[in-house]
């Protein structure tokens, strides 16, 4: 969850206009097999959650849950949850409760076959639910986030987006190119991907005869970007040595391709992601300062997927009804999929509910339970240590890990592990191995515009796994 969700219930910032308080609550985000995202304020204090109708008591209108079933309360030392004698007991956070108050905001409720996420301000989910875009779902938390995306892209030339990996930066990176309202191209660059020493080449174009093999003038993603947006993904990977040259391009409006001595005009709008903190990375001298003036306003963060679980049983109802198959999440599902941390976010999530509905259905069945996720999905590093003792067999797991989270991405998979791309490519090659296997049921498909490069380039051999 975000920060408000993960700390004591707390009024919002002050800053806000006009001043008001933030009302706690619940949202009922799956229910009679559905998803939902129903809100529920907490505006007096408590409620009553049940299925009969009474005055006090919110309707829950599933037959697996009680008449009466739980009470959800603020308490001075935070919120108080308590089981009203149902049948099939309450559950927070995935363990049996009968009584007990929690200093902070649990992620989950489960009365029946209902869930509910808590919230520290129900106000955005009063506005609306989870709406599907043509880019995708888009729930009341994330849309906080596009709200401010479009402002940046009908108010500036720039924006700076951060987040953790797969939460969908270029999803919202073309939401900022819509925004701005120019017709042009969308132009997407991976920056990490970039060969060293074919920066400027990409990025800004060349003459014929600049360097051996120029046959002929060459464009640059600048100038292909021209009246529209240029998207570098992964910017803080970007060659330092390009850097002070893509600042001269913001700054005059011009590039000047290599081999060339004169300037060509371009006409983009910038808009550049990162996973790192820029700040820090300045800091270090790995950034350059300057460049991070001219690009870090306005920032604007992409929640990671714990922090809009409103989302999550649209996510996974969606992908379990892929290509036409008929299944469905249960209630344990979704549960486990809400309690888990998911360090590749939406990328990650669905990549392990498409095994999940592989497994189910290979079992003969239509409802797509907990125990069919991989036990590492949705796990980091250190959690998947503490099942898997050997090291050696802990090692192959966190690789295999980072491959499923990044599509069979090599180059963020091994930026991920703290480990070069050519180290990790020869890792596979001695495993009999294809980072392609790991992409599931949409593999094959490279990031955009990422250059893939030769599997016989060589890189440093330090720090090989084993």
């Amino acid at each position: 969850m975000g920060a408000d969700d993960q700390s004591t219930i707390r009024a919002h910032d002050a800053a806000r206009a006009p001043v008001e308080t933030a009302t706690p609550g619940l949202v009922v985000i799956f229910t009679r097999g559905q998803p939902a995202c129903a809100p529920i304020p907490l505006r007096d204090g408590a409620v009553v959650l049940g299925r009969a109708p009474a005055e006090g008591v919110v309707v829950v209108e599933d037959d697996q849950v009680s008449r009466r079933h739980a009470r959800v309360a603020l308490a001075a030392q935070g919120i108080e949850i308590t089981d009203l004698g149902s049948r099939n007991g309450t559950f927070v956070d995935g363990k049996k409760v009968a009584g007990q108050v929690f200093p902070s905001l649990p992620r989950v409720l489960r009365i029946g076959g209902t869930l509910l996420r808590f919230t520290a301000d129900i106000a955005p989910f009063q506005r609306g639910g989870v709406l599907e875009h043509e880019d995708g779902l888009v729930g009341p938390t994330l849309r906080l986030t596009r709200e401010k995306i479009q402002r940046a892209g009908a108010r500036g030339d720039t924006l700076l987006l951060t987040g953790p990996s797969g939460s969908g930066k270029e999803l919202a990176a073309r939401a900022f190119h819509a925004a701005t309202g120019r017709g042009g191209p969308f132009v997407a660059v991976n920056c990490a991907a970039i060969p060293e020493g074919l920066a400027e080449r990409l990025l800004f174009g060349a003459r014929r005869g600049a360097y051996s093999d120029a046959n002929a003038d060459a464009e640059g993603y600048a100038q292909a970007a021209h009246g529209g947006t240029l998207f570098l993904d992964e910017v803080a990977e970007l060659d330092p040595s390009v850097q002070p040259k893509l600042l001269r391009v913001l700054e005059t409006r011009e590039v000047i391709p290599l081999g060339d001595t004169r300037p060509r005009k371009v006409d983009f709008r910038l808009c550049a992601a990162t996973l790192r903190d820029l700040q820090a990375e300045v800091a270090a001298r790995r950034f350059r300062e300057d460049l991070y003036y001219r690009i870090g306003r306005p920032e604007v963060r992409i929640p990671a997927l714990t922090e809009r679980l409103e989302e999550l049983p649209w996510l996974v109802a969606a992908e379990l009804r892929r290509d036409g198959a008929r299944l469905a999440p249960s209630v344990a599902l979704l549960e486990t999929c809400a309690l888990r941390t998911w360090p590749g976010n939406v990328r990650e999530l669905l990549r392990e509910v498409r095994q999940a509905g592989l497994a189910a259905r290979e079992a003969g069945r239509a409802a797509v339970e907990a125990s069919d996720l991989a036990p590492s999905a949705g796990l980091d590093i250190t959690e998947v240590a503490r099942r898997t003792p050997a090291p050696v067999e802990m090692r192959r797991v966190a690789i295999e890990m980072a491959l499923r989270r990044e599509q069979g991405n090599v180059s963020r998979a091994a930026r991920s592990l703290g480990m070069h791309r050519n180290q990790l490519r020869r890792w596979l090659a001695r495993h009999g191995l294809d980072a392609a296997a790991f992409a599931g049921g949409r593999a094959g498909s490279p990031e955009p515009d990422e250059v893939r490069l030769p599997s016989g380039e060589d890189g440093g051999r330090r720090g090989e796994p084993s």
